[in-house]
């Protein structure tokens, strides 16, 4: 399986963001956040038809991922990536896992059996922290890393940031060897955002 197609399955095609209404700026969103972080999962994944995230791979601004919300189907958001996001009462998810559960707090656990072969271990390693990306610099953020062992030799290890009010803005995949070495696959960083208002 190609690791660009796994980053898109596993952060890409799942990240959207939630809201309804006209469209905002981003900068505008930004400047409007609360000073002190939310609780609330859905704000750190907004979920709207027609929010667009563009991220840029590996650094090249000639190599992009545009993701846009195109539909709400029994209650899944799907984006024209083949993502399909919820948010639940546990966290925000698409068919298979997890993405991001509560509390948000460093150390919090969870796991997510996506198949027979397949386990996947999530960490939350911070929480309410700032972050930047090329589309900004965000106050309230949670990292969380996400592992699943490829063969006895490697396991996959991918970082996803989640910005509040925004939405993913980073993810980061790298190949981690028996010896504890990791060796970096492929990285991306949102660019630009553009976001449906919130209704009032």
């Amino acid at each position: 399986m190609k690791l660009s197609s796994v980053v898109v399955r596993w952060g890409l095609g799942a990240s959207l963001v939630v809201g309804v209404g006209a469209c905002s700026s981003s900068r505008q969103q930004v400047a409007e956040q609360e000073t002190r972080p939310s609780e609330s999962l859905a704000a750190y994944y907004p979920l709207a038809v027609g929010n667009r995230w563009t991220y840029r791979v590996n650094g090249r601004a000639d190599r992009t991922v545009d993701v846009e919300v195109l539909k709400e189907e029994d209650g899944y958001f799907h984006d024209n990536q083949g993502g399909q996001i919820s948010v639940d009462n546990f966290g925000v998810r698409d068919r298979k896992r997890y993405l991001l559960r509560g509390p948000l707090a460093e150390g919090n656990q969870w796991t997510n059996v996506v198949s027979v072969s397949s386990t996947e271990r999530y960490r939350i390693l911070q929480a309410g922290v700032p972050c930047d990306a090329p589309a900004g610099s965000f106050k309230h953020c949670v990292r969380v890393e996400a592992r699943n062992r490829v063969d006895a030799q490697t396991t996959l290890v991918n970082a996803l940031t989640f910005a509040e009010g925004v939405g993913l803005v980073r993810i980061e995949v790298s190949a981690e060897k028996s010896n504890g070495e990791r060796l970096p696959q492929t990285w991306l960083e949102l660019t630009s955002f553009k976001l449906q208002e919130p209704s009032r």
